[in-house]
């Protein structure tokens, strides 16, 4: 696949360290084509079910009632989530304390976004369950660009992130996929070119969302995803819709940074500098907190000079020994997409199914003071009778996700007592 070819000369360019490499000018199409779905359209019930996410879904400590916003990893075209993540972005986030989940898309991401987008939407629902708040997102090339699909096509996901943060994301597609693609792609190669029906539905009637601080990180020398030289025709930069954006180019901060597509998503120190100012502050990056030292250094502060050798070859070589499938030409867009489903297939109601449950939580006798019950980190109301604890739990109107439900007390003797339960809505 073509975009997988440029991306193992960028990680060999890693091993050997940075090298000048350049890049071509170009117009990025956006689409306001009426024949999408209006944007509040709600979204159609996932096929990727609970299992199948816990399955591809790690996370670190923290998430559950998390103290800060956690942050979902998606990795690019070709990669896994370890290849992508575990050596440089995992670390760095466990440095500053920050959770994270990292999503390992199927197949290494080479099969169709759509398919992949239903992950990230069940990551999120997923995280923001846990958490008890907004999720924030970091992703680096198809992996910048998939959360978008999941909030153009999802619109409960919405209220659930606070910031999306791409590294070389190929939010409008890349010129260079049309001649790398005449012999047969990879369905997520395919999709990814800019004149594909993927990329205009992706960005039809508007590109970014109220509510959500878009930073976008790119580099003039990004040799996958092209063009990329300016905010007005770049392939990565966002320009239309409500959302709060911010496009820039690790040149804008280092005029002679050379750090190419892949570099940018690994252990560029800009691109990090820029995602630590998104992510602690309101709002996208601002390029003006990033102080001038930052050009001076070789990696953000989540890789270990001592093994990068051996990580970044390691990666390399997964990188290179994947053999994805070959298709003839793009998948097929959904019929959600349109808004054109058959009634079987139809959208599930506003903002994805809603939970009719409610019951009772008959507290275990062993509970006999201190006793304390919270669903998602929000106190219930505890009650007592006939020397037995209860509290209701009331998950009517909630949407499709997960909830945690937590008992603690103490038992007769003062001995600390907690018991944990998990319930899939929808």
């Amino acid at each position: 696949m073509f975009p997988a070819r440029r991306l193992v000369l960028g990680l060999a360019a890693a091993l050997a360290l940075p090298a000048a490499l350049t890049a071509s000018a170009g117009a990025a199409a956006t689409t306001a084509d009426p024949l999408f779905a209006p944007v509040d359209t709600p979204g159609p019930a996932l096929t990727v079910t609970p299992a199948q996410l816990a399955a591809v879904l790690q996370c670190s400590k923290g998430v559950d009632h998390a103290a800060k916003a956690p942050v979902l990893l998606v990795q690019g075209t070709g990669a896994t989530a370890k290849d992508n993540w575990s050596w440089t972005y995992e670390p760095a986030l466990d440095k500053l304390g920050i959770p994270w989940c990292a999503v390992d898309l199927p197949d290494h991401a080479t099969s169709d976004v759509q398919v992949a987008g239903e992950y990230v939407v069940a990551a999120i629902r997923d995280m923001h369950a846990r958490a008890g708040r907004k999720v924030d997102i970091i992703g680096h090339s198809q992996g910048g660009m998939v959360p978008r699909w999941a909030l153009r096509f999802w619109p409960d996901t919405r209220a659930m992130v606070d910031d999306v943060i791409g590294f070389a994301p190929s939010n409008h597609g890349t010129t260079q996929a049309a001649a790398g693609c005449k012999d047969g792609c990879a369905a997520a190669d395919w999709q990814q070119s800019d004149t594909s029906n993927f990329m205009k539905a992706l960005n039809s009637r508007q590109e970014t969302f109220k509510g959500i601080s878009y930073t976008v990180v790119y580099t003039r020398t990004d040799e996958v995803v092209q063009p990329n030289q300016n905010p007005q025709t770049g392939s990565s930069s966002l320009r239309t819709g409500d959302g709060r954006i911010t496009n820039v180019a690790t040149q804008d901060i280092c005029p002679n940074d050379v750090n190419e597509h892949l570099i940018v998503g690994l252990y560029d120190p800009v691109a990090y500098a820029l995602a630590v100012d998104a992510l602690t502050h309101d709002g996208p990056a601002d390029p003006a907190r990033v102080p001038i030292t930052t050009c001076a250094q070789m990696f953000h502060p989540g890789i270990n000079p001592v093994t990068f050798p051996a990580d970044a070859a390691a990666a390399l070589a997964d990188f290179e020994s994947y053999q994805p499938k070959q298709l003839a030409a793009e998948p097929p867009l959904a019929c959600y997409t349109t808004a054109s489903c058959p009634a079987t297939a139809a959208a599930t109601p506003a903002r994805g199914c809603a939970s009719r449950r409610r019951y009772t939580v008959h507290v275990p006798a062993a509970y006999r003071r201190a006793v304390r019950v919270t669903l998602n980190g929000r106190a219930l109301k505890v009650r007592r009778a006939k020397g037995r604890y209860t509290a209701v739990v009331d998950l009517r109107g909630r949407r499709a996700g997960a909830v945690r439900l937590v008992v603690r007390g103490r038992s007769a003797s003062g001995r600390a007592l907690r018991q944990t339960r998990t319930y899939r809505l929808c």
